[in-house]
């Protein structure tokens, strides 16, 4: 019977590495999941609240969620290779269609619920859209 050379051996080890890691990490579309639901309270207060009662509880769901994921992601310990450039992407293409919405709201578009309701599922999209691929790429 032949055994199995090192080469062999750690290529093995390699392979259940990557197995379990792909299975291990569901846990980014999950976070992209949360954050997107996030957007479609986040924009609507942006954009159709004014003053002192909307920056306070603007900052409050803010800092809400932005705690409640980050706690998650830094206790997951799989992470796939090339995920820090697809996280930045995915959240650098948020945060522009975020600005442009926001800005777009309180200047073109104020006090319009129906901008509101588009911009809230706009800056859902880039976020939904990794969450998706991410299930893809994962299963």
């Amino acid at each position: 019977m032949h055994g199995f050379t090192d080469a062999e051996v750690a290529l093995g080890r390699v392979a259940d590495v990557e197995k379990a890691a792909r299975a291990r990490s569901g846990w980014h579309a999950r976070y992209l999941w949360a954050f997107a639901a996030g957007q479609l309270v986040l924009v609507p207060i942006a954009v159709l609240w004014h003053g002192f009662a909307s920056a306070m509880a603007f900052g409050f769901v803010n800092m809400a969620l932005v705690t409640g994921l980050s706690l998650y992601a830094a206790r997951q310990r799989v992470v796939r290779r090339g995920f820090g450039v697809k996280h930045g992407v995915i959240v650098g293409t948020w945060a522009a269609v975020f600005v442009l919405t926001v800005t777009l709201g309180n200047t073109a578009f104020a006090n319009s619920p129906a901008f509101a309701a588009a911009a809230a599922l706009t800056c859902a999209l880039p976020l939904a859209t990794g969450a998706w691929l991410d299930m893809r790429r994962s299963s």
